[in-house]
């Protein structure tokens, strides 16, 4: 499967190219799986990223390979909480969501080495209510 296009904006991807830089020694895979994500996708300036784009803290309504839709957020490692739906960056679906656009697929590789696969199906502005 070939990998969607995303966006990001250039401050946010700042933030999370250093974030994922400095989890290399500690969590190296998925330091290097949100690197390449980071570096595949277009980089715009705040303003111009459409509020249908997942960037950090936005609510994201997902559906799973299995039809079961469910709200996340995107969030820094700190503030993850999976029993609350908040899905940090430094995980391999965080790392997979990051830059998806509403009708959007992504595949991604569980820690276990399974793959799971998921769609975009809305996405919530950072402090919208869902």
């Amino acid at each position: 499967m070939t990998s969607p296009e995303i966006v990001i904006s250039r401050s946010e991807k700042q933030r999370l190219m250093r974030l994922a830089e400095a989890a290399l020694d500690s969590a190296p895979e998925i330091a290097d799986t949100l690197l390449i994500e980071l570096e595949r996708a277009e980089t715009l300036e705040a303003p111009q990223t459409p509020e249908n784009v997942v960037a950090m803290h936005s609510a994201v309504l997902i559906e799973t390979e299995d039809s079961k839709q469910r709200w996340i957020t995107l969030v820094f490692p700190a503030q993850a909480d999976i029993d609350a739906g908040r899905i940090s960056i430094l995980t391999p679906m965080g790392a997979a969501l990051i830059g998806l656009s509403v009708g959007q697929s992504m595949e991604w590789r569980a820690r276990d080495g399974r793959f799971h696969r998921f769609r975009v199906l809305d996405v919530r502005p950072p402090g919208s209510a869902i």
